[in-house]
């Protein structure tokens, strides 16, 4: 069974953020900084010159993880549906006005490679989809899901998933954090991603690991996220 969890993830995002409404210009708080364009958040991101040595860093397209409607899974739990269509995403109404996708290997650590996503929005929005992210997380534990079936119930292939959020402390540089572990116990071998959202300023930061069976997901190399942070936050202050 194939890995989908790392880069869908941040589509979650984009999915919560297609029901938000219209908020005010102050709820990212007075140091939000300004909003960044798709160029410039493509400049904000990490290369591997931010970081140290054994560090390779690949800067994605975003937006090319859809599924089409018959195979999105279905939660039995209606709270839980925003976190599967992060796993298997539809294309937003709406959504941030820029993204820039990356993943982080380190030498000699094949199974800690980060994957990030960063995303930019107008004022208030980014702090307002964060709670929506925090209102999914309090009602959604555990839940089982279905994809495909159709007109033959009895075919669409079920899947057991638990929620559980993760308490972390403020990493540097970030105005908020939401944490927590996704896991897909489909088969013999239990698939896990671990999240972490910070929010800096008019922008989220996701970074998400994957772990199998008897190695859980690590948690995100706090020097990614520490650089990741710095250079979103400065970007933001031109």
């Amino acid at each position: 069974m194939p890995v989908r969890l790392p880069r869908p993830l941040c589509s979650a995002l984009l999915v919560l953020a297609a029901g938000c409404t219209t908020v005010g210009p102050a709820a990212d708080g007075p140091a939000a900084g300004r909003e960044l364009d798709a160029p410039g958040l493509r400049a904000a991101a990490l290369a591997a010159a931010d970081l140290g040595a054994g560090y390779t860093v690949v800067l994605m397209n975003p937006g090319q993880d859809t599924a089409p409607d018959q195979e999105r899974e279905t939660a039995d739990v209606p709270a839980c549906q925003p976190v599967l269509d992060a796993v298997a995403p539809r294309k937003a109404a709406s959504g941030p006005s820029a993204e820039a996708d990356l993943s982080v290997t380190r030498a000699g650590d094949p199974d800690g490679a980060v994957y990030a996503g960063l995303l930019a929005f107008g004022p208030g929005r980014a702090e307002r989809l964060q709670g929506e992210l925090d209102q999914v997380l309090a009602h959604c534990s555990g839940f089982t899901s279905a994809v495909g079936g159709g007109a033959a119930p009895g075919r669409a292939v079920t899947t057991r998933h638990r929620l559980t959020r993760a308490d972390t402390p403020t990493p540097e540089g970030a105005d908020a954090v939401t944490a927590f572990t996704l896991t897909n116990e489909s088969g013999a071998v239990t698939l896990s991603q671990r999240a972490l959202l910070a929010r800096v300023g008019t922008a989220l930061a996701v970074f998400s690991t994957v772990g199998t069976g008897r190695q859980p997901a690590a948690e995100p190399d706090p020097e990614v996220v520490r650089a990741q942070l710095a250079k979103l936050r400065a970007a933001q202050r031109g």
